[in-house]
């Protein structure tokens, strides 16, 4: 074999080894890309999940209904103590005046919130010459009608009454004669009454009555009309007469769909129409300013002393290799300890933002202490080195020098630490945060609940309004996590130093 041949084969080969490893390096790089795409499209599913449903829960619906402030029923002196709640429902009742019967009433009320009467009482009791006057009011209505009008349980089609209709009692119900076949199942709207159509023998229906109608006989195309509900009547929570009844506030322009501000502004509730996060929030802005308080000024002291005052022996050691450890310890043995400690050897308040301010202040110490730890090793040696080389003291060089260089480091490692303490909620558990809380804690001592516990409590309850805000509590949380790391971001990349 010649020389040309053995190049020539070796050249070959050469060159299939490199193309080899470049196929290698594009497999690779697409595998990345198609690891970042599944990653991007789970985010993307997540994020539109949770928006999607949590986004009704800022919205409420309202009934603007004329309620007559009877001198009877408030009085001047004692406004609030008057039973506002009833003149609402009584309000609302005069509206429907052919619903007589004792259970119709009762669903009637069902429609109204059992906070319908607090903004009357509010505006009473901001103007006491409303007394005796008739009032405009915004009625929050129930969550069940709340959830309808929302289209979570059933959803209407409406058509317009075709000919002439004739309505026979038949002594169980109704007979109801048209020029064209009605449909199974369809109400029929005419008369303020409406029938539930049960069977169809041609042009003749059976209906059985659902309210009952004025009048028989002959009723004019525009004066009726049928309605149908995608979903049967077992199978969800509002009946076919409160959906009526609701319909027909729509129809005259009562009902409004406002922004939720309650969600904020209210504490927690049994129905879900009122339960909002302002208890929550607060809880979580006292405990997280407790927890601030006490680990940041802790763990930047231990910090400068093991990394620049503590000498290298066992001792500091042991110290070292406890506080990495206890930066992986699981979050529910903290609140294990601050139960076995705070609530049972020192006796402190239960629930209290106190209590868990110093639990989530053990959590998140061993995480500041190895951020700052990490800011002081960033500095350069030589900036110290400068200094006592100019007769500074060895605690002025770590003071003046060292330690404000390293706070953007030990800034950003607090904030990311804090965010950690501020989504915790299996520490708060162990220590009774979780208690049903409905007024807002105005002290570190209150008993009280935090957002992510929150969370959890309404993701356990039956209520399908519940989910809604549950999603909706959601994503006020990740909000403000995404902002506070917005905020370490923004502290790293403005403080920042290039050596």
């Amino acid at each position: 074999m010649t020389d040309s041949t053995i190049r020539g084969v070796s050249m070959k080969g050469g060159a299939g080894l490199v193309a080899k490893r470049y196929r290698t390096e594009r497999r690779f790089k697409g595998y990345g890309i198609a690891a970042l795409t599944v990653t991007a499209l789970f985010l993307i599913f997540l994020v539109v999940d949770i928006v999607t449903k949590g986004f009704p829960a800022f919205l409420e619906h309202t009934a603007q209904i004329e309620v007559m402030v009877d001198p009877a029923e408030v009085d001047a002196k004692a406004i609030a103590g008057a039973d506002f709640q009833a003149l609402v429902r009584n309000a609302l009742r005069d509206q429907f005046a052919g619903v007589t019967d004792r259970a119709g009433r009762k669903q009637l009320s069902s429609l109204l919130s059992p906070g319908a009467g607090e903004w009357l009482r509010d505006a009473v009791m901001a103007d006491p010459a409303l007394i005796g006057t008739k009032v405009m009011v915004p009625a929050l209505l129930s969550g069940d009608a709340d959830l309808y009008l929302k289209g979570y349980q059933a959803k209407v089609t409406k058509t317009a009454g075709s000919g002439e209709i004739t309505l026979a009692e038949d002594g169980e119900g109704y007979l109801i004669t048209a020029s064209a076949p009605l449909t199974k199942g369809a109400i029929v709207r005419a008369n303020e009454g409406a029938l539930r159509v049960v069977s169809v023998d041609g042009n003749v229906a059976k209906a059985d009555v659902i309210e009952q109608p004025r009048s028989s006989g002959v009723v004019a195309s525009a004066d009726w009309d049928s309605v149908i509900f995608s979903t049967g009547e077992s199978d969800r929570r509002s009946s076919d007469r409160e959906i009526l009844w609701m319909e027909s506030l729509k129809d005259n322009g009562v009902v409004s769909r406002d922004f939720a501000w309650r969600f904020f502004t209210g504490g927690d509730s049994r129905s879900p129409e009122l339960a909002g996060i302002r208890g929550a929030l607060s809880g979580s802005l006292l405990v997280i300013a407790v927890t601030l308080s006490i680990c940041l000024p802790i763990g930047v002291a231990a910090a400068v002393y093991l990394e620049e005052f503590a000498g290298r022996n066992r001792f500091t050691d042991l110290i070292e290799v406890n506080i990495n450890n206890l930066a992986a310890v699981p979050s529910i043995i903290f609140g294990l300890l601050g139960l076995a400690i705070f609530l049972n050897f020192f006796g402190m308040p239960r629930s209290a933002p106190l209590v868990g301010g110093l639990v989530l202040a053990l959590l998140v110490l061993p995480t500041i202490i190895i951020a700052a730890r990490a800011a002081f090793r960033s500095v350069p040696p030589s900036i110290k080195e400068a200094a006592l080389g100019v007769g500074a003291s060895h605690q002025q060089a770590v003071f003046h020098h060292v330690l404000p260089l390293a706070v953007p480091g030990i800034l950003t490692g607090t904030i990311l630490g804090i965010a950690r303490a501020f989504g915790e909620s299996a520490p708060l558990l162990m220590i009774g945060m979780i208690a049903f809380i409905v007024d807002v804690p105005q002290g570190f001592t209150d008993a009280s609940t935090v957002l992510p516990v929150q969370i959890f409590l309404w993701s356990d309850l039956p209520e399908i309004g519940f989910q809604a805000k549950t999603a909706a509590a959601i994503i006020v949380l990740l909000v403000v996590l995404f902002c506070l790391n917005a905020v370490a971001i923004y502290l790293r990349k403005r403080f920042e130093r290039r050596w």
